[in-house]
């Protein structure tokens, strides 16, 4: 015989249901915000206080991509489409901002690398002259103190990519007086002097007139930058400066094995170098191979970019590591470092994790603040004589 149910008794049996699974459902969002860094007013007062560099930059770029200008775009408001904006950079604490000028490694084919990459130099100066109450331009390493202190971005210009200079030694310091102050080798393609670590070798590192750049940088006092270079690349650079390098947006091939990461085995020789890896925001350099292919979402968290950065300090220690976010330049951040905005977040990781306010202030500039004041000491040291090149 056929039971049937009263209707109201289906009700309540769709209703629990509902319940259930609304109570299932509110477990799962809580399992995935439970892990979001909460800021303490501890965080926030070192993010007003603490010198903060990021190493890299790429709002030129971004900028172009928008086929405007900061004539058309003023970064004085809101600005969505993009990572960086001036409320966002106050929000976030940065006070000081290498700007890359990045141009593709087709110019080097096409030969008008020097010349988009002046162009992209023009861009970044605009916006220092657009807007004199937030930005000013870097000279010396003393320069970024005093701008700091007066409320202001303290800038400066990485160039990113060796073919900018178009086999020129003499353009290095036409780059420098226009306020370049780091340039990454390669990019993602080997050059005719330095191979790339995304493309194949073809001379086992840096080729001899790669040697001739690296020195001349030291000379003049431009940062050498590391990152996108390969392993060989990476070993004949520290072989070859007198001053400390850079990797503006690196992170730990130990945690990602991308080869746009730093292997263990250099690391080992920064603390004889003195130089830095500032630890790159973009999820595929941060979270690891297997994850990525297994996490639909691969976004990765704040949690695992001070992991890099523990990483690093272990390896090197924790006068070698800064932070070089490449934001507007990657089309992913981890979670709850959307933008510009959002670095008290890793402060405040830093501090979860037992970090003193010295040494998270380390991380966050002093650190790369120490290296430039090296690499004008070592310039100096080379042009009065006082130190040999070779």
């Amino acid at each position: 015989m056929l039971r049937i149910t009263p209707l109201f008794a289906v009700v309540a049996v769709f209703a629990a249901a509902a319940s259930i699974l609304a109570a299932q459902q509110t477990d799962v969002q809580t399992a995935k915000t439970s892990n979001d860094i909460q800021l303490t007013d501890e965080a926030r007062a070192i993010a007003r206080e603490a010198l903060l560099v990021d190493g890299h930059n790429d709002l030129p770029w971004a900028m172009r991509e928008l086929g405007s200008s900061f004539a058309k775009v003023d970064i004085r408001l809101p600005q969505p489409k993009l990572h960086t904006d001036i409320p966002r950079i106050r929000e976030g604490g940065l006070k000081a901002q290498f700007w890359s000028v990045y141009v593709p490694a087709s110019t080097d084919l096409s030969g008008n690398a020097l010349l988009q990459t002046m162009e992209q130099i023009d861009l970044v100066h605009e916006m220092v002259d657009r807007y004199p109450d937030v930005f000013e331009m870097v000279r010396t390493a003393d320069d970024i103190e005093r701008i700091v202190k007066s409320g202001k971005i303290a800038s400066m210009i990485g160039v990113e990519g060796g073919y900018s200079i178009q086999n020129s030694l003499a353009v290095l310091q036409k780059l420098y007086d226009r306020g370049t102050r780091y340039m990454t080798l390669t990019h993602s393609k080997t050059l005719s002097w330095a191979d790339s670590a995304t493309d194949a070798p073809r001379h086992g590192g840096l080729a001899p007139f790669g040697e001739d750049v690296v020195r001349e940088m030291n000379r003049i006092g431009m940062l050498v930058d590391i990152s996108h270079v390969s392993p060989d690349t990476m070993l004949d650079a520290l072989r070859t400066t007198k001053a400390p390098v850079i990797f503006s947006h690196s992170s730990a091939r130990a945690i990602c094995d991308h080869p746009r990461n730093v292997p263990d085995d250099v690391l080992r020789l920064m603390p004889a170098n003195g130089g830095i890896v500032m630890i790159n925001f973009f999820s595929g350099f941060l979270v690891p191979m297997d994850q990525q292919k297994a996490d639909k979402d691969r976004r990765g968290t704040i949690q695992l970019v001070v992991d890099h950065i523990e990483h690093v300090i272990k390896i090197a220690g924790i006068d070698h590591v800064g932070l070089g976010s490449d934001f507007d330049g990657i089309p992913r951040t981890p979670r709850q470092l959307d933008d510009v905005a959002h670095y008290p977040y890793i402060t405040q990781e830093l501090l979860n994790r037992g970090y003193s306010r010295q040494q998270i202030e380390k991380i966050l500039g002093t650190n790369l603040l120490r290296v430039l004041r090296q690499a004008e000491d070592v310039s100096r040291k080379l042009k009065s004589g006082e130190l040999k090149s070779e």
